[in-house]
């Protein structure tokens, strides 16, 4: 951009990638600090993969990935003496996602011969305190849930609050160098240095929801992440790849993305609207955004819980037999009264499970009706889920029903069919299924109510 198009005392953010640990480059990120960078913000989790990570308290991205990433970010963010911000570490931002995230970084540090003052944001909240806090009546569901009770909260394994901005910027005002964040809504880490520096509430929010998943906000998503540039009234996005382009269709766009409303986007402590926003190109690679606006609310935490359940055994059948592909709806109807039956009779009517058959290439993704005349698949395989109190119990389970798989005809009295199991044995156990429990939100006072910083100084240890 030339000078006269740059924003008044703007605010420069790097935003790598979507995801720490989905890969970033070394050069994109020095074409941002070439650019005046003033920190490095990325997101390190999500809940898009469902409980399991929550539950357990462990990381859905391998280590490899995440040193990977951390090497290229602290060793260009201390080279240009800038802060390097993480949030939701470990994927679900339990406490031990944090100290997991932590330690690789002290790792990443030593290999690197630098020692960053890094500060680490624990949001995880114990049933006990919530228990309390929702007996004085500061916490309040989320549709479709009911108000909670104790059992519910009783039932989690791991419970995570969403932080807010203000801690990380708590942490970078005291001096922090790599400011590591237990759960946090991925704006927040990325809204926090702008909102430190003096950036305009309404572009801060803004930047950073558009700018949350790195590239996904430009014409190629996969060509690197974005520069955020946050002034007073405004913000421009730039891709990190000089042959990328952020326009204003995909910037705008990305509002819808896990969003129920395009133009209101709920945080701690406010609310974005963006119903009166302007996007428009600066030159054909950068869009600036205008008319973002921020309405302070009552601060509210969302909280997330997850519980462990029953345990699950699957097995995996392919089938080419014309006469079944040319009528899937019935075999498959009558398969699951046949294996329910047969789970039934053999382990008793009071037993607790639950049996599926999804049949994929055809309707196994949605589970819904296929439009009546649709043709027959060429295959399909079909995968058999059941779920027990235990993983024996499961796999025994599964073991009944498996011979039926080669012996059950469509209907009485036809040839019997074929089918293919892939894999011997058949039967696979799957392991424990896990849920989540809450959607609700715990009302504070402000965001650093329910989070606790710890300190580690490399420089002190050295």
């Amino acid at each position: 951009m030339t000078e006269r198009d740059r924003l008044p005392g703007e605010i420069k953010i790097i935003v790598p990638t979507g995801m720490l640990g989905g890969g970033v480059h070394r050069h994109h990120v020095h074409y941002g600090i070439v650019c005046g960078a003033h920190a490095i913000a990325v997101d390190s989790g999500s809940t898009d993969s469902g409980p399991s990570y929550l539950a357990r308290g462990v990381s859905k991205t391998n280590r490899e990935s995440i040193k990977h990433d951390l090497e290229v970010l602290m060793s260009e963010a201390n080279r240009a003496g800038i802060p390097l911000l993480v949030g939701t570490c470990g994927t679900s931002g339990t406490d031990a996602g944090v100290d997991w995230t932590r330690d690789i970084a002290i790792e990443v540090a030593g290999e690197l011969g630098i020692t960053p003052k890094i500060a680490c944001l624990y949001s995880e909240q114990s049933p006990a305190e919530l228990i309390r806090r929702n007996q004085q009546g500061k916490i309040t569901p989320l549709p479709p849930l009911r108000p909670l009770n104790d059992s519910a909260l009783e039932s989690c394994e791991h419970i995570v609050a969403l932080m807010g901005p203000e801690p990380y910027m708590a942490a970078i005002a005291a001096g922090a160098d790599i400011v590591l964040g237990g759960r946090t809504t991925d704006t927040a880490v990325l809204a926090a240095i702008p909102l430190l520096k003096g950036a305009g509430a309404g572009a801060a929010w803004h930047a950073a929801k558009i700018a949350e998943c790195g590239g996904q906000c430009t014409v190629n998503p996969r060509h690197g992440g974005v520069l955020m540039r946050v002034g007073e009234d405004a913000f421009d996005v730039e891709p990190l790849d000089l042959g990328n382009q952020c326009s204003p269709e995909s910037v705008s766009a990305h509002l819808l993305y896990e969003n129920s409303d395009p133009f209101r986007l709920t945080e701690p402590g406010g609310v974005l609207d963006v119903s009166e926003a302007d996007y428009r190109w600066v030159d054909n690679r950068i869009t600036r955004v205008t008319g973002s606006k921020w309405e302070p609310m009552p601060y509210t935490m969302k909280l997330e819980g997850a519980r462990s359940g029953d345990f699950q055994t699957i097995m995996l059948i392919g089938i080419e037999d014309p006469q079944v592909l040319a009528n899937l709806d019935e075999f498959h109807d009558r398969m699951q009264r046949v294996l329910t039956d047969r789970i039934t009779q053999t382990f008793g009517a009071a037993i607790r499970f639950d049996l599926s058959l999804r049949l994929y290439g055809w309707n196994g993704t949605s589970g819904r009706p296929v439009p009546a005349g649709t043709a027959p698949p060429r295959d399909v395989g079909v995968v058999f889920v059941v779920t027990a109190p235990t993983q024996d119990l499961a796999n025994r389970m599964a073991k009944a029903c498996n011979p039926y798989f080669f012996h059950t005809p469509l209907r009485p009295g036809i040839e019997m069919p074929s089918y293919a199991f892939p894999f011997t044995p058949a039967e696979i156990p799957r392991g424990q299924v896990y849920e989540f429990v809450l959607n609700h939100v715990v009302h504070t006072h402000d965001g650093f109510e329910l989070v606790r910083t710890e300190w580690t100084d490399l420089a002190e240890k050295a």
